[in-house]
Parts: structure tokens; sequence; C-alpha cells
């Protein structure tokens, strides 16, 4: 029971600080999207925009686009919450409300993304820190946008699966439907990864976080390989998410840290007088290890995207269908890839975790040790 309360826990702190850093968090996606609309306006078709528009967070979630007679453009897009909070007070509608040009309030939407119509800026977490914004000159968007509505639909769908798993346990130890596939995956992590890394006496404190980030990430990184709703979102690929996982890492291995541990940062067992330049490594080497893991996982769920969105452009950039039958199955070829770096790259973000608390928690022989020395 406890271990299915923390489950459940860490999925909504997941869901809940991740919204938090979207709010604060502009991505380059919308940068480079905007530059180049400026210096390609001529050519018919945009990869560049269209890629980043992709990996890029929206306020609404685009399902297709289709052209009339006159060659007009119509975009479906399911409409997502807008809640924004200015000088005004708090404003809240649907994307809808502001799409295609539309104004409501002050705002409208430009390339997916709420913006002021009178010149406000949005409130950016690392700006306000550093003082070059005031929050009295900016709006605070929380509104709910894709791929926070994707994490969301994520953890509903993690909550049915695990859920459903607990109830028919309760009934036969024999798993049923969807837990025969996910039994045996939940034992490899208990048996290659939390127990080898941490130890058996300590690694049942641990996996109800090691299980919620692996399944986490690797849906995640499933149904962002659906070309179609509910799939298509960059989740794993946003480095606000996986920021904030590494920070629960992070944060999950200095409150378990034993004495052992920050006696090996603040005294290793080296001469004194090298404390001044190894000190300073090891401080350093404790924020670099979940900066690795917020890289890497971020890195390369997105250049898979991008990867794919670049071949299947060439035969629009070219204007050749021809070229289709050489892109389309190199695309396939590297879609398929990808579901075992979907896998691959949760497994790595788990096995890392999982090391970096065992190095934390691990008891150290004194007696050997001064009898070595």
């Amino acid at each position: 029971m406890n271990r299915k309360i923390s489950s459940l826990f860490f999925a909504f702190l997941f869901m809940f600080m991740g919204s938090f850093v979207f709010a604060q968090h502009e991505t380059e996606g919308e940068k480079l999207a905007e530059k180049v609309e400026h210096t390609e306006e001529e050519s018919n078709f945009n990869a560049t925009k269209m890629i980043m528009e992709h990996i890029g967070d929206s306020n609404e979630w685009h399902l297709w686009t289709t052209k009339d007679e006159n060659g007009e453009e119509h975009h479906v897009s399911i409409p997502l919450p807008v809640i924004i909070k200015d000088n005004a007070g708090w404003h809240t509608f649907l994307s809808s409300s502001i799409a295609h040009g539309h104004e409501h309030d002050g705002y409208t939407m430009e390339h997916g993304q709420v913006v002021s119509t009178k010149g406000v800026e949005k409130a950016m977490l690392f700006a306000l820190i550093s003082g070059k914004q005031k929050s009295g000159d900016v709006f605070f968007d929380l509104s709910i946008t894709k791929n926070a509505a994707s994490m969301l639909l994520s953890v509903i769908f993690m909550m049915i699966v695990f859920i459903g798993m607990a109830r028919n346990y309760k009934k036969s130890q024999l798993p049923k439907g969807f837990g025969k596939l996910m039994e045996p995956v939940i034992v490899f992590i208990r048996d290659e990864v939390a127990i080898p890394n941490i130890g058996s006496v300590k690694y049942k404190r641990y996996m109800p976080y090691l299980l919620t980030a692996f399944f986490f990430i690797w849906f995640n990184n499933l149904f962002g390989l659906i070309p179609f709703f509910p799939g298509g979102a960059n989740l794993t690929g946003n480095i606000a998410i996986t920021a904030v996982l590494a920070i629960i890492t992070l944060l999950i291995t200095l409150f378990s840290a034993n004495k052992d541990y920050w006696k090996h940062i603040f005294m290793p067992p080296v001469p004194i007088l090298l404390y001044p330049i190894m000190v300073p490594i090891e401080i350093i080497g404790v924020f670099t290890k979940p900066f690795a893991l917020m890289m890497r996982l971020f890195a390369n769920i997105t250049a898979g995207h991008i990867m794919i969105l670049a071949i299947i452009s060439l035969i629009f950039i070219f204007k050749t269908p021809f070229l289709g039958f050489a892109s389309v199955p190199l695309a396939l070829f590297v879609s398929v890839l990808e579901l075992l770096v979907a896998a691959l790259q949760a497994y790595i973000f788990t096995v890392l975790s999982a090391l970096f608390i065992g190095i934390a928690v691990a008891e150290h022989d004194h007696g050997h040790e001064e009898h070595a020395h």
C-alpha cells in the first residue's frame, strides 16, 4: 500500500513540477521558428519551422490542416485551457478564443504560443531571478499546454494500468491482461537495476521512484512516436521535463546520503594539500551527474524526432514524389530504431539514478580501511 501511494506521489510530482516549469520555460523552437519565418518567406515549405513547431510546446493540440478550393489553409486543433495572471488579474479561456489572429483580454496566439497584444513580456523564471524582469511588468502563463496535457494523459494511463494490476494481484498471484507484459519489466528493474546498484537491504525504499521514473519516461517516449492524437507530443524531448526528473533524482540522492558520502566529498581520501582542488571538484560532481541525466534524455529524444521529420521533409524540399521511395523507408527504419531508443533511454535514466542513489547510501568498511592504512 505504501509503495502504491509513493508511486502515485512521484507521478503527480512529475506532473505538477513539470507544469510549473512549462509556465516559465520558452522553448528554443519558438525562437528559431520566428527567425526563419522572416528569412525564408519566399519558400512554400519551411522545414525548419515545421520541425521546430513539432518538437516545441504549444497552447493548442494541432490535429491536421486542410485546404479549401481557394488554397486557404484551415487548421483543426483541440483547444487547451489558457490561464494567465497579470496586473489586471486572472484570465481563463480556451486557446480557440485567441487562435488564427483572434484577440481576447489583450492576448493572442502566435506560432502556438500565447503573446500579449499590448507588448507585455511573458514571465521567465531565470529572468525574474536575475532581475532582468520585474514581476509587475510581465504576465505569468500558467496554461495547460500540449506537453502538460500529454503528461496528464500519461499519468492517467499509468494509474489505470498499475492500479488495475494491483487489484488483480489481490485476487490472484498470476498476472492478467496488461500485467503479463508489465510484470517481467518490473522484476527486471528490481533484480537487474535496483538490487545490484543500491543493495538487497535498502533497494525497496527506492523502488517506487525507480519504477515510476522508468515507466513515465518509457510510456511518454512511446506516446511521442505516435503521429496522431493523443500522441505526438515531444514531452521527454523538452528540457523542462528532463530537468525536473533529474532534480528529483538529485534531491533523493542528497537526502538519502549517509555520512560516508558527505565525508568522501568534503574529506576525500587524498593529502590535505589537495583539498582546495579536490573538494570543489567533488562538489561540482554532485551537480554534473543530474545535469548529464537531464541532457542525455533531452538530446537523444529530440534528435530522434528531428531526424525523422528531416528525412520526410526532403520530399517537400525537393518537390519530387520519387524521393519518397528513399525517404519513407528510411524514416520508417529510424522510427523502428526509436522504439528501441524509447526503452533504452528510460533504462539508462533509471540505472544511473539507482547508481547515484546507491553511491549515496553505500556503507563502507571503516575497520578494513583503518587496517589498510
